[in-house]
């Protein structure tokens, strides 16, 4: 008999090394003993080096991979009478899932898939304060010997970060440039303050769906012996308990919300009559809440009753949002440019938005602008359609696609469809908006559409001189 003695854990490369040995030597499964020992001497005798290497089908060099890290004592035997086999004529045999050997292999394996899936959703760092700066410590208890094989999950999605994973099995320190593997470690050795915590709490507790609560689902997907690691696991009884009335709380200002999405049925609710001029419907929007996620205030339309020309943008920027104005900031000033070359006096014609609010998201000090959806066009529409039959222009500009859609309820290509058109019940006019002329990168191209803008609003400007005779 042959004594083979590897590593404590999951000792993938002693394996490897023992297999070329045993098959170099013709030495069958039946005539092998294996073991694990924390000071291993080799094979439990001296062999001769150099074996050459041994080749599997991809599938099995996969499932040997895995199962390596079963905590069950025979798993190398199993995994070497199955190569064995392979080598020895029977190349599909993983194909033949009665075969009881392969059988009990793929149990094995999926344990472990299951159990590396648990430690990549439920292992939760803390912040620690180190002697050398700041580190992350994170504890977790597996199943079976897979925290080596981890390793590159958590190198590639914390990179940046400095980390340490400690288990019972094992442990891996990251220092934002390399991996260090460790000894097994007990549970106090990862005590922490975490100041960020809270935050975390915080999070998990606002984005938590007490309509779609499932405690037998939650319980597969996050089983009860993980939790007391998870500092989100304390606070799902009582967001059990809440649940019924948060979804109750949650349906009322559903209802809510579809009559706002609605403003026919807003304006019922909020007046006793439809607003009859144009300052009336700006009160009504003002006091109404953004239908766009980042909105602060309705940015309202600016310019004279019965304008000849009203020009129909997106939405207000963050400029717009600051000053609550529309058209001042960056594409504002080179619409006013390109408007006084024309010819078009600013103060003449009336200047609006599709969307009444500044949809944007938050980055650092920053607020970057989001376009909106064509379900928000679709809900500000109202608004728009009753604002210009108060102000009652002769031509409607619509900058953009966006425009386009919220005056014609369609989306159509701004460059096929430039020119005259008709928008909705009105006669108008498609160009571009002047944003997208300021993010041109080439400046030959720039200049050219910037030609082409000019000739769009001067004959604008014919066209709505024409309307008036």
């Amino acid at each position: 008999m042959k004594r083979i003695e590897l590593c404590d854990g999951a000792d993938a490369e002693g394996f490897r090394q023992a297999v070329r040995f045993l098959v170099a030597e013709l030495i069958p499964p039946a005539e092998v003993v294996w073991s694990s020992s924390n000071s291993p001497a080799l094979f439990g005798e001296a062999v001769a080096a150099g074996a050459p290497p041994v080749a599997l089908p991809k599938a099995v060099a996969e499932l040997v991979g895995l199962v390596v890290c079963h905590r069950d004592p025979e798993r190398y035997a199993l995994l070497y009478n199955l190569i064995w086999r392979v080598l020895q004529g029977e190349r599909s045999l993983l194909e033949i899932a009665s075969d009881p050997l392969v059988h009990r292999l793929h149990i094995m394996a999926k344990a472990i898939r299951r159990d590396i899936h648990k430690m990549h959703a439920f292992v939760r760092f803390r912040r620690v304060e180190a002697s050398d700066g700041e580190w992350f410590v994170a504890w977790f208890e597996p199943d079976h010997l897979i925290v080596e094989r981890v390793s590159s999950f958590f190198i590639d999605r914390f990179r940046s970060m400095r980390w340490s994973i400690l288990t019972p099995v094992g442990s891996l320190r990251w220092d934002g440039d390399q991996l260090t593997t460790g000894p097994a470690a007990v549970k106090g050795d990862a005590a922490t303050n975490d100041d960020m915590e809270e935050s975390w709490l915080g999070y998990y507790e606002s984005t938590f769906n007490p309509a779609r609560v499932n405690p037998s689902m939650m319980r597969a997907e996050m089983p009860t012996r993980y939790w007391h690691n998870l500092p989100e696991a304390q606070l799902i009884p009582g967001l059990l308990q809440a649940a019924p009335q948060r979804v109750k709380d949650m349906t009322e200002r559903e209802a809510m919300a579809a009559v706002k999405r609605n403003p026919d049925k807003a304006v019922a609710a909020m007046t006793d009559q439809e607003p009859k001029t144009l300052e009336q419907l700006n009160q009504l929007i003002a006091a109404s809440e953004p239908m766009v996620p980042g909105g602060t205030h309705a940015v309202l339309g600016e310019g004279p009753d019965r304008a000849d020309i009203a020009f129909v943008g997106e939405q207000p920027g963050d400029q717009e949002d600051l000053q609550g104005r529309p058209f001042v900031g960056p594409a504002g000033e080179l619409l006013n440019r390109m408007m006084d070359e024309a010819g078009i006096d600013r103060r003449a014609v009336y200047l609006t938005n599709a969307v009444k609010h500044f949809k944007f998201q938050q980055r650092g000090k920053r607020r970057l602008h989001v376009g909106p959806t064509a379900g928000e066009v679709k809900h500000y529409r109202w608004w728009l359609e009753k604002e210009l039959s108060f102000v009652h222009p002769r031509l409607v500009v619509a900058l953009g696609a966006t425009a386009v859609l919220a005056l014609t309820g369609k989306a159509l290509p701004v460059t096929k469809m430039r020119g005259p058109a008709v928008l909705g019940e009105h006669p108008g006019f498609i160009t571009v908006h002047p944003a997208y002329l300021l993010r041109l990168p080439d400046a030959e191209a720039k200049e050219a559409a910037l030609a082409l803008f000019l000739q769009d609003l001067r004959a604008i400007k014919a066209l709505a001189q024409r309307t008036r005779e």
